[in-house]
């Protein structure tokens, strides 16, 4: 089991890490080459943008735990006294 388990991670790993990493829609794509042809610098907001939609779900996830975390805490400490 270990020894299968180990293959299949070596083996998603590569094929992950080794893979084209296109994936771009074709509607962004077009607008990036074609303002970047006009000298436009939209691309940085785009690649702004992208970072901030990654970075909204882990903040909320990080914020529920604390809220969980603390809840369940004060909970304890109520429940001791």
């Amino acid at each position: 089991m270990r020894k299968t388990l180990f293959t299949t991670f070596i083996l998603c790993f590569f094929v992950f890490y080794f893979s084209d990493a296109s994936a771009q829609c074709a509607m962004c794509k077009a607008v990036l080459e074609s303002n970047q042809k006009d000298g436009g610098g939209i691309g940085a907001g785009l690649n702004t943008g992208i970072l901030y939609l990654m970075a909204v779900p882990y903040i909320f996830l990080i914020l529920g735990a604390a809220f969980w975390y603390y809840n369940k805490k004060y909970k304890a400490d109520k429940n001791t006294v």
